[in-house]
């Protein structure tokens, strides 16, 4: 627990792109916006809103690895947060391709919009379909709809300490009994 605050931490200062050229806001700023925004439309639901802190940390944990960004977040923090919100996390950049291919009217960031080639581009017909059979379709929309909202310079939102008793409670319920990260995985992944 305290390993994945500290990270979240560190993501203060680092952007999605080492040379700051994508997104206006740092990762930290970023989480903290997607996880009010999902505190604010699904509020009984703390597992999605932190998978919303947490979706970048990937960014961090292996700079220019757009594509798999999403991946290796969710592969740190499996072991302390469950699958669900792995899954969530993983999810959202394949929510983006969905939102992409299914609706036009979706406004992604420049940002998101230059990186959506890198990342498979707009969803085929049959990847949709798959998609939209996955049980967690319904919140990885709103993750990505969260993490498209959530990239506002300046915008006032409660800080990292606000979510620690939301993480720890998820961490909780991944892992009842269970006190301190052991095997959480949140080393940095090689690249």
């Amino acid at each position: 627990m305290d390993a994945l605050m500290a990270l979240l931490a560190d993501c203060a200062g680092v952007w999605d792109t080492p040379d700051r050229s994508g997104d206006p806001v740092d990762i930290l700023d970023h989480g903290l916006q997607v996880a009010a925004v999902l505190a604010e439309h699904h509020p009984e639901d703390e597992e999605l809103q932190v998978a919303g802190l947490v979706h970048d940390i990937g960014h961090h944990l292996v700079p220019g690895d757009e594509s798999g960004h999403g991946e290796h977040a969710a592969a740190a923090v499996a072991g302390l947060l469950g699958e669900r919100v792995a899954r969530l996390v993983a999810l959202h950049i394949d929510a983006k391709r969905y939102l992409a291919a299914a609706d036009p009217a979706h406004a992604l960031s420049p940002e998101s919009a230059r990186t959506l080639s890198c990342q498979g581009g707009p969803m085929s017909p049959a990847e949709r379909a798959a998609f939209e059979a996955d049980p967690h379709f319904t919140a990885a929309l709103a993750l990505r709809r969260a993490d498209d909202a959530g990239k506002v310079v300046g915008l006032a939102v409660p800080g990292l300490e606000r979510w620690r008793l939301a993480v720890e409670r998820v961490v909780n319920a991944a892992a009842p009994g269970r006190s301190g990260l052991g095997g959480s995985g949140l080393g940095r992944p090689q690249p």
